[in-house]
C-alpha cells in the first residue's frame, strides 16, 4: 500500500482543509480506506477528489457530483456518464450565460445612473451633501 497520501497531505496538495475533505467524505463522496483510526487516500481517491473540487468550482451541485461519480463506477464505457455530463454541462452553460446577460443588464442600468448623476452634479442640480457635526 504505497503511495498512500493522509487527510492533511491530501488537504496540502489539493489546497482544502481536513474538514472539506472530510465533508466530502461524510456526503458519500469519498471513501477512504483506514489504517488503525486514521484515514489514508490513494490515487484514485486523490483523482476523485480533484474531480469534486473541479466540479464545485464549475458550479455543481454535491447531488449533479454524486450522480456523475456513481455512473463511474455503474457503467465500465461510461457512455452514461458522458451523456449525463453533457446534459449538466449544457445545463450549467446556459444557467451561466443567463447570468451574464442579467448581469450585463444590470451594469448597464447603473452606468446609466452613474452617468445621470454625473451630468446632474455637474449642471449643478445636485450638491454635494456636507455631513452634519455629531453632537
Amino acid at each position: 500500500m504505497d503511495n498512500l497520501l493522509t487527510i492533511t497531505e491530501l488537504g496540502e496538495e489539493l489546497g482544502l482543509t481536513p474538514r472539506a475533505i472530510r465533508f466530502y467524505e461524510s456526503k458519500g463522496l469519498l471513501h477512504p480506506a483506514r489504517i488503525g483510526t486514521n484515514r489514508v487516500y490513494n490515487y484514485r481517491d486523490r483523482a476523485r477528489l480533484k474531480l469534486i473540487v473541479r466540479a464545485k468550482r464549475l458550479g455543481f451541485s454535491l447531488n449533479d457530483i454524486a450522480e456523475y461519480l456513481d455512473l463511474y463506477q455503474a457503467d465500465p464505457e461510461q457512455s452514461e456518464q458522458r451523456q449525463l455530463l453533457l446534459a449538466k454541462v449544457g445545463a450549467r452553460i446556459a444557467e451561466l450565460e443567463q447570468q451574464k446577460i442579467d448581469l450585463l443588464t444590470t451594469l448597464g442600468e447603473l452606468y446609466e445612473i452613474q452617468r445621470q448623476a454625473l451630468d446632474q452634479l455637474q449642471e449643478g442640480e445636485l450638491r454635494p451633501v456636507k455631513s452634519e457635526p455629531a453632537d
